[in-house]
């Protein structure tokens, strides 16, 4: 059964452990391990190229990821590119999450208050 190897900040949601798991058959989520995780969370905004930054990553992913495998990949926009790139050519499928947002405003106290939750709909690939 396939893995999804996740290249983003936060935790899945409820939602999407279980549409990975039913739709897309995935029997175990990987993290990234922490050292790489913080590369992949702090992006510095001041390099002209991040090929190099990222290698430790595609490193890894290259010693772990196989074919039948997803990677859930969402963050800086370079980098997410980049990385999709890397997964496909490894012959993998490179994947994101589509949400959608439900937004309320309320007044409170005299303000506007606006409150947006956003609910997993489906992955898609890149």
């Amino acid at each position: 059964m396939p893995k999804m190897f996740l290249l983003f900040s936060h935790n899945l949601t409820q939602d999407q452990i279980e549409d990975a798991k039913e739709n897309l058959k995935v029997n175990e989520f990987v993290k990234l391990p922490p050292n790489l995780q913080e590369l992949w969370s702090n992006i510095p905004p001041d390099i002209k190229d991040i090929s190099s930054y990222l290698e430790p990553i595609k490193e890894w992913l290259k010693n772990h990821i196989n074919p039948k495998d997803y990677a859930l990949i969402q963050g800086d926009f370079g980098a997410t590119c980049k990385m999709a790139q890397f997964v496909k050519e490894q012959g993998a499928m490179a994947l994101y999450a589509t949400t959608k947002r439900d937004a309320k405003e309320q007044i409170i106290d005299g303000k506007i208050v606006k409150t947006s939750v956003f609910k997993h709909i489906q992955f898609r690939e890149y």
